[in-house]
């Protein structure tokens, strides 16, 4: 963190007012809130928690998930898997088809490290991961992935048990079923989120049956995310949970309308920014969408009644709705639209105690993960 280019980093005990802008944010009081009733939801309804760790990218709060009861993490893609295993990670979940023989012989060398799944959809996927296994003298578990309404990887219900002995036919490890339902995590009313999950819980039964005809033992279902992952813990069927945004819940996680039985989660993750540049019916701050993503949209001002408006890479553009405008050189804080590729754009999250405007910096880690999209 001596380098140049990040010589304006803080350091633990600095003022939270003094954090260079644009940067990324976490309240850790809010944060250790979200992890930690997160985790007691888990052990209450008798399931297992794997967060997703695309959403933070980072060792540093994955660790902290673990510490406070989850089993490990999962990832989408090989190159966060190897960053998080270099980073401390052991337990590790590709919950995402990889294809690929060059990338199938990375992941062999991973499981030679630690500990390894991987989601399958494919003979030809089983075939390769079963080589590359093999060459590598590695060992690896096996998610069968079934298509539970998302309609994008998985097969359908009724062949997982034909894909599952093709598994096993390898020598592989069928450790269950991948069933994620990520449609259904930003249906607004609660009533369209159950009716999603209903259909997806049928789908896993008839999967269930299927693997049973072929012989085959399921020992865990896994999904669900951060909007739905009450109904899958109350389902019966699923025995683990993937939620990953509820750790920082961005703006669009907090549009849904929440149900009485979920878990207060707050907002942890924000972008600070400044104003520099002022009209009469506008306030320009620095940073634009090379801050923050917006594919779910623009972030809302924290504390301030004001529309954030885009301003391009660069800037954003604030009006007032009731509120006055903030002055020149004031501090003014986003919540992003969605967690994830937002903190992709940055190379270090700031942890600060205490509150945003008040609070003392506690923490600087490294994006571990950023940029590994291959």
């Amino acid at each position: 963190m001596s380098d140049t280019f990040h010589s304006t980093l803080p350091l633990p005990g600095d003022l939270a007012s003094t954090i260079d802008t644009p940067a990324l944010v976490v309240d850790l009081d809010a944060m250790d809130r979200n992890i930690a009733a997160m985790a007691a939801f888990a052990r209450q309804r008798g399931v297992r928690l794997r967060p997703h760790a695309k959403m933070h990218k980072s060792a540093f709060v994955a660790k902290l998930q673990i510490a406070a009861g989850a089993v490990g993490v999962c990832v989408q893609k090989t190159s966060e898997a190897e960053a998080l295993a270099d980073a401390g990670i052991d337990d590790l979940y590709i919950s995402n088809e990889v294809i690929d023989p060059a990338k199938l012989a990375r992941i062999a060398a991973l499981a030679k490290r630690v500990k390894m799944a991987i989601a399958v959809d494919s003979t030809l996927g089983i075939d390769r991961l079963a080589a590359a296994m093999r060459s590598a003298g590695a060992a690896i578990d096996v998610f069968v992935e079934i298509d539970v309404g998302q309609g994008r990887c998985g097969v359908e219900p009724a062949r997982a048990g034909e894909l599952a002995r093709h598994v096993v036919a390898h020598g592989l490890h069928v450790a269950g079923l991948q069933a994620y339902h990520g449609g259904a995590q930003h249906l607004r009313t609660p009533a369209r989120r159950r009716e999603a999950i209903d259909h997806a819980t049928a789908a896993v039964r008839t999967a269930l049956a299927n693997l049973a005809a072929a012989g085959i033992e399921c020992p865990l279902v896994t999904g669900a995310g951060t909007g739905t992952f009450v109904l899958e813990a109350a389902s019966g069927v699923w025995g683990e949970l993937q939620c990953g945004s509820y750790a920082f819940l961005d703006r669009d996680y907090a549009d849904n309308e929440p149900t009485s039985d979920v878990p207060a989660f707050e907002h942890a993750l924000f972008v600070k920014s400044q104003v520099v540049s002022r009209g009469d019916t506008h306030a320009v701050i620095d940073a634009g969408h090379k801050s923050h993503a917006i594919d779910s949209g623009l972030p809302k001002v924290w504390g301030r009644n004001l529309i954030f408006e885009n301003g391009g890479d660069e800037h954003g553009i604030l009006r007032t709705r009731c509120d006055t405008l903030p002055e020149l050189g004031e501090s003014v804080w986003l919540v992003p639209g969605h967690c994830d590729p937002t903190i992709n754009l940055h190379a270090y999250g700031v942890g600060v105690r205490g509150g945003l405007v008040d609070g003392l910096v506690e923490a600087v880690w490294r994006i571990d993960a950023r940029g590994c999209v291959s």
